[in-house]
């Protein structure tokens, strides 16, 4: 396989988990920083508001990916035992419905009965879960590993704004922060983009317009809340 055959679509399940960490990682955890920043609350009090939305944000992260995931895993599970049962009582039917979508992607009817037929000869229940359900190995479900990802990503992403409180003295911390988070967004963006073989510029703007504004948004609640007190 030459390098421009290369496919990417294998990545997508701890592309995605990763990516929805990091970014979750670094905008909430800037925007807790810049929220009780703004409100007036002193180094050590940020902090230990940036800590613990540290762990509470990768446990949240793991727990959500893994029941979300878990869920769609066990539709997954439940279509492949209907379709096994299916396939047991009625094997014409089932041969029929797969013929019919290879007739749709431009098989014609003899050529698209070979092949539905030799495909359920080898493995006929892979074959329906893959052409009929959109189900196969590459793209399944797997929850342990979108739980791990999300929460390890998440991390990382937010002991970087921690990193420039520590930095960063208490008259420079809300531009410190809000232009390392945004810098460190841009470059969440470009490999994310770079590993999935998306336009870069697209997928940096986007992150980054979306983090500016919930920190944007986190910064007024902050300043409000401070004037009202």
């Amino acid at each position: 396989m030459s390098p421009s055959e290369i496919h990417r679509t294998h990545r997508t399940g701890w592309l995605r988990a990763a990516v929805l960490g990091a970014n979750d990682g670094i905008v909430s955890t800037a925007s807790l920083i810049l929220g009780v920043a703004a409100a007036g609350v002193g180094t050590h009090g940020i902090l230990v508001t940036g800590v613990a939305g540290l762990v509470a944000g990768a446990m949240s992260m793991a727990a959500g990916e893994y029941v979300s995931v878990s869920s769609q895993a066990d539709t997954e599970r439940a279509d492949l035992t209907r379709e096994s049962k299916e396939l047991a009582a009625n094997p014409a039917q089932e041969h029929a419905e797969l013929m019919s979508i290879y007739v749709k992607r431009g098989l014609d009817e003899t050529l698209a009965s070979n092949v539905a037929s030799q495909l359920m000869k080898y493995d006929a229940l892979a074959a329906h879960g893959r052409d009929e359900l959109g189900i196969s190995d590459t793209m399944a479900a797997q929850p342990v590993q979108a739980a791990l990802v999300s929460a390890g990503t998440f991390a990382v992403g937010a002991v970087m704004p921690l990193l420039i409180v520590l930095l960063f003295p208490i008259s420079a911390l809300m531009w410190g922060v809000a232009g390392s988070s945004l810098f460190f967004l841009g470059v969440l963006g470009f490999l994310s983009a770079r590993a999935g073989g998306a336009p870069v510029i697209a997928s940096v703007a986007r992150i980054a317009f979306w983090g500016a504004l919930a920190m944007a948004l986190t910064t007024g609640v902050g300043a409000l809340f401070g004037v009202a007190a």
